[in-house]
């Protein structure tokens, strides 16, 4: 963009004050109201880049947009207009006269606050994560690069870009991907860490590594790579603040140590409690016990080493202790000049970091491409029965130098770029390498090297391999299952991918079985209505249509489908894909008059919703004209199936020979 640009005939754009791989943000003045903002500009995508993953980064856009239009509150940053410009998506913030937490931290000499300051950012900045969660709306990724102190000493959370809706679970999931993708790992709750339900009390977990950081000058794990931070996340007791810093308050080191508390049920009741006990505690009062005579503080600790908790879960390996550190507060990444504090933006903007989704990110709404549906192609869904086999014999290695790691994943993160742009041979020797020299330096069980070997199995399944899918996606959960154990996110997702390699290979007994299985393991790890739980249902209601049982195939459809649309709403993608597979059901039965109302229904929703010209809606518009010769209305399917032809500039698809198949996942 020209710094002349005048954006939407309104706001001019004067200096670029930040840039990502995806986007950049100026200052800009508003030409109606005389005023400076903030203009966070989202970077048209051309036609080489693939089309699901830009719906992903668009849609991802929209929801910052969205989440933070909602939120009317002094520590939020505050979204003026949103819109499309000549293609170019924008948001207009805000102008802030600031510097992130991370920035403080730096500038201070990598030495912790001012502990009258350290108090001050923690009252403010639970009275605005307590505003937002009275909103139903989780941030899920809280850090010092997401919060501003202002010239005026005003706190603000920035960056709702990867935040929970409440009604909206599945579908933000989608869009940030599983595990450790989903938040920063100094910053993570260990529920975060187990894949397990996340609300409100995350971000007070995340909040209490924040002020750790801030009040003692590093997080309250700060451990050599992300492995260790997570294990320790997860399984040790944090030391008390005032053993690094004697002159913070006792009332401090109180409250942070119970954000920090292991178990949600442990931490405070919500952010308004922690503001109150802080608020408390700088009058000098003593907290008053509850009606149950509980006194709101968990008692000091003394000053003890780290010890580990004594907790349920897979013992991680020692070889995990190789695995790359994670991003901190402290000693960022290096700036070739001095950022712009003015926006208030996270560093993904103002430290040139590119703002990409996750490895799982790639994928969003019903597609109706070879394989899978881009809908389906997200990490995580119910465990298959596999047997454990014996881990094989580890000979001693030394451990790879961060060089080393950090060069491979950046060509792993080549190798995604690669599919994301539809070069799948390209992009199937990149992970291939890199798969290779990972098993050489970490092991064949690593997480590292099987997420390699996770994406090898994607590539042979877009070119059509699928036994030779089937084949590493086996060898891949058999890892995971090694490794992480049964029930971890990742292992379910190699799972999740064998049924469907199995499915498209013709073997639909045994995908059967499998999400037979996957239903009832998901649905005890992460509920009934869970999106996996539903998608794990919706693979065993494709396949049990696979094998022509179609009355119970249509029941299961049904079901799964009016959860969905109660837990995901009725325009969800995945609602979409249940409906069209209700259809199918309702046409296999000689019910064509019923199905022809579901499938115009899909059709219309994802025109509204996607485009007309969009795939997935050229795809429904062609089950309903198919649906229309089978009611005897030929005239209408001629001229349905000539529009279709039309729009994908290309011949007419031919009449199907006998109803559309069993879709789905599977």
């Amino acid at each position: 963009m020209a710094d002349t640009r005048l954006v939407q005939s309104r706001y001019r754009l004067l200096d670029l004050i930040g840039r990502g791989g995806m986007g950049e943000v100026w200052r800009a003045r508003d030409e109606s109201l005389g005023r400076q903002v903030a203009v966070k500009c989202l970077k048209p995508m051309g036609p080489q880049h693939d089309q699901s993953f830009t719906r992903v980064l668009r849609e991802r856009f929209r929801r910052e947009a969205r989440v933070a239009a909602s939120l009317q509150h002094r520590g939020v940053t505050v979204v003026h207009d949103f819109g499309e410009d000549d293609g170019v998506l924008f948001l207009v913030m805000e102008l802030l006269d600031g510097r992130n937490l991370s920035q403080l931290l730096e500038a201070n000499g990598q030495r912790p606050l001012p502990v009258s300051d350290v108090v001050d950012i923690a009252e403010q900045v639970a009275d605005a994560l307590g505003y937002t969660h009275r909103q139903g709306i989780v941030h899920r990724d809280l850090k010092p690069a997401n919060i501003m102190r202002l010239a005026d000493g005003t706190v603000k959370i920035c960056d709702f870009g990867i935040a929970r809706l409440g009604r909206d679970i599945g579908f933000t999931s989608r869009l940030t991907g599983t595990g450790i993708a989903m938040g920063t790992p100094h910053y993570m709750s260990p529920e975060q860490i187990g894949g397990g339900q996340v609300d409100h009390r995350s971000d007070l977990y995340s909040l209490g590594c924040v002020l750790y950081e801030i009040a003692t000058g590093a997080p309250p794990f700060d451990l050599d790579d992300t492995w260790a931070v997570l294990v320790g996340h997860r399984d040790t007791e944090p030391e008390p603040l005032r053993a690094r810093r004697a002159e913070l308050p006792g009332f401090f080191d109180r409250a942070v140590l119970d954000l920090l508390a292991k178990e949600p049920e442990e931490r405070p009741a919500d952010a308004s409690d922690l503001r109150r006990r802080i608020a408390v505690g700088r009058s000098g009062e003593q907290p008053r016990p509850g009606p149950t005579g509980h006194v709101p503080f968990t008692a000091h600790l003394p000053s003890v080493p780290l010890v580990p908790v004594e907790r349920a879960g897979p013992e991680l390996p020692v070889w995990a202790r190789g695995m790359p550190p994670g991003h901190k507060a402290l000693g960022g990444v290096a700036r070739t000049a001095p950022p712009d504090h003015r926006a208030g933006l996270t560093d993904d903007w103002t430290t040139g970091g590119q703002w990409l989704p996750a490895a799982g990110e790639a994928a969003m709404g019903a597609g109706s491409g070879p394989w899978p549906p881009a809908a389906e192609r997200i990490t995580g869904s119910g465990p298959w029965h596999l047997a454990a086999q014996p881990s094989p014999a580890r000979t001693e290695r030394t451990a790879p130098s961060p060089e080393l790691l950090s060069v491979l994943a950046g060509r792993h993160g080549a190798g995604l770029d690669l599919g994301r742009l539809g070069h799948w041979a390209e992009a199937e020797a990149a992970h291939r390498a890199v798969a290779a020299e990972r098993e050489r330096a970490l092991g064949p069980d690593h997480p590292e090297t099987l997420s390699s070997r996770y994406e090898i199995g994607f590539t042979l399944a877009r070119t059509g391999r699928s036994e030779d899918a089937l084949r590493e996606f086996g060898r891949v959960a058999r890892g995971r299952t090694r490794s992480l154990g049964p029930d971890h996110p990742d292992t379910l997702a190699a799972r999740y991918e064998t049924g469907i390699a199995l499915g498209r290979l013709g073997h639909s007994a045994e995908a059967l079985e499998l999400y037979g299985a996957l239903v009832g393991d998901r649905t005890r790890t992460s509920g009934p209505t869970h999106p996996e739980t539903l998608r794990a249902r919706h693979g065993l209601g494709v396949n049990l249509g696979r094998l022509a049982r179609w009355e119970e195939a249509l029941a299961e459809a049904r079901d799964v489908c009016a959860i969905r649309e109660r837990v995901l709403g009725p325009d969800h993608p995945d609602t979409l894909v249940s409906r069209r597979e209700v259809a199918v059901g309702l046409g296999w039965t000689g019910r064509w008059t019923d199905a022809l109302m579901l499938y115009h229904q899909v059709a219309e929703t994802r025109e509204r919703v996607l485009g007309a010209g969009h795939p997935d809606t050229l795809a429904a518009r062609n089950d309903e004209a198919h649906c229309l010769e089978q009611v005897g209305r030929a005239t209408e399917a001629v001229e349905l199936y000539r529009r279709v032809a039309e729009l994908r500039h290309g011949p007419p698809a031919p009449p199907g020979d006998g109803g559309p198949t069993a879709s789905g996942p599977a």
